[in-house]
């Protein structure tokens, strides 16, 4: 599926929600689209790192949930991309990932993540981080 994402919009998504769901895990990309449906974003999904990049490039989501290790693109090399253009800089990024250990997120920090979420996560406490970072960003 490299490169291919899709669409879907919550009952209530509006333009400018938009959140990119990048993973390669079926259960974990299910369970998060869920979500955050029900919370009124618009859900993109991507399946690989290189889908991940081309669909913050295209579709300008103001929030992606990125899983770390992914085929093709690693997690840390899209966040890095996305920080370095100035384009896509702005956008929020949430490292989702399994790597757990003070070197990965103090990578995934580095890289430009603006929070790191150690896999298995509860999805009700990474939903309440998203709306906190959107209410964030819609104050500033």
């Amino acid at each position: 599926m490299n490169g291919q994402v899709n669409a879907r919009a919550g009952a209530s998504g509006k333009a400018g929600e938009k959140v990119l769901i990048a993973d390669d895990e079926p259960n974990i990309v299910v369970s998060l689209e869920f979500m955050m449906k029900r919370e009124g974003f618009h859900v993109l999904v991507a399946r690989d790192g290189l889908g991940a990049l081309e669909a913050i490039r295209r579709e300008h989501p103001r929030l992606v949930l990125l899983d770390a290790t992914m085929p093709g693109m690693t997690g840390f090399d899209v966040c890095e991309a996305v920080r370095s253009d100035v384009d896509t800089r702005d956008t929020r990024i949430v490292m989702l990932t399994a790597k757990g250990r003070e070197t990965d997120k103090a990578r995934g920090v580095g890289a430009g993540a603006d929070a790191y979420v150690t896999k298995p996560f509860s999805t009700r406490d990474l939903v309440q981080t998203v709306k906190e970072m959107m209410a964030r960003d819609a104050a500033e």
